[in-house]
């Protein structure tokens, strides 16, 4: 258990990595899967992963980020990172419909390969990637239950679950209907 946290470490930062350097990573997460199962390497790891309710490393790093930006919006996260989090509807001084959403606004940035990948970025594309199930969650821990529920469909293939998650949302006196094949 003490390999998490060691690939916890700094998650913001890994964000955009090559596919390669991501391979290396879920390599050590399957290492560590396959040693608490007491494994051997040829078994698969999918079906443990889904055991320990792990996500991949890609997914990981995602889940994390928007934690960290979720804590930036509730004002649970360090100021010198809650300030580099806006909101559209903060930033419009207009009524627009934008203003209405959950959505962050975008900085533009002077280089694709590093800008991107900068906490104020990736954390505002990933927020406004997410649906608004999972983004007007009440309280930390709902947030963190729908988040990993967001992802964990993507973890695995879609013959590994036979149910349907539905959720409703009340946004302006309308319920919205989202519902996702796990």
């Amino acid at each position: 258990m003490l390999v998490i946290p060691r690939l916890d470490y700094g998650n913001a930062t890994l964000t955009g990595l090559p596919a390669s350097q991501l391979r290396r990573l879920q390599s050590v997460l399957n290492a560590a899967v396959r040693l608490i199962h007491r494994s051997s390497r040829s078994e698969h790891v999918t079906p443990m992963l889904r055991d320990l309710h792990w996500l991949r490393s890609p997914e990981h790093i995602d889940f994390k980020l928007a934690v960290l930006v979720y804590r930036c919006l509730h004002s649970l996260a360090p100021r010198h990172l809650s300030d580099h989090i806006q909101c559209v509807a903060d930033s419009n001084h207009r009524h627009l419909r934008s203003s209405f959403s959950l959505q962050l606004v975008i900085r533009r940035t002077q280089l694709s390969t590093v800008g991107d990948r900068a906490f104020p970025v990736a954390g505002s594309r990933l927020w406004n990637s997410l649906p608004p199930v999972v983004t007007s969650a009440p309280t930390f821990s709902v947030f963190r239950n729908r988040l990993k529920t967001y992802f964990f469909p993507d973890h695995f293939p879609r013959n590994c679950f036979l149910h349907v998650v539905l959720y409703i949302v009340f946004s302006n006196g309308l319920a919205v209907l989202y519902f996702r094949t796990l």
